[in-house]
């Protein structure tokens, strides 16, 4: 499977979240074999917890499955732009790579707001790339905060 492959499967995480009042965001964690170690949506309303974002809950399944709070090798596909606590999660569990669709512009810490993830005085960097079906993350949440406003 390719980025776009697995980004599908993160919209389709995304997706659920929106049918439980989430904002649809999702998240899949890959081995470097390829391996899909975990799929999450976001869940800070249903868990009444403000760290309950589809990367924190994809990086908590994986290190369960791995029994390693360390994930090296791995990629995250995100179908938006990381927040600040979200970049950290990723450097701490050393994620190699970091695949986002859309970005957001309030709260993005890769480029929108910050540069989380190239602050030169940090041990461990996470490559990342953006703009994996954007087009498509970004009518999912305009459709979501549309739906929510009433229009």
């Amino acid at each position: 499977m390719d980025d776009h492959g697995y980004m599908a499967v993160a919209l389709e995480a995304a997706e659920t979240a929106a049918t439980k009042g989430e904002v649809p965001v999702g998240a899949v964690l890959v081995a470097g074999s390829g391996e899909i170690l975990a799929v999450a949506g976001n869940a800070q309303i249903s868990a009444c917890d403000p760290t309950a974002h589809a990367e924190v809950l994809a990086l908590r399944l994986a290190s369960e499955k791995m029994r390693n709070y360390r994930l090296p090798g791995t990629t995250l596909y995100v179908t938006l732009e990381p927040c600040t606590m979200c970049c950290g999660a990723l450097i701490h569990a050393r994620v190699e790579r970091l695949v986002f669709a859309a970005r957001e512009p309030k709260a993005g810490a890769v480029v929108s707001t910050f540069s989380a993830l190239s602050n030169p005085g940090l041990n461990h960097h996470v490559a990342w790339d953006e703009g994996v079906s954007a087009d498509v993350s970004a009518r999912l949440l305009r459709q979501f905060f549309n739906d929510r406003r009433g229009r």
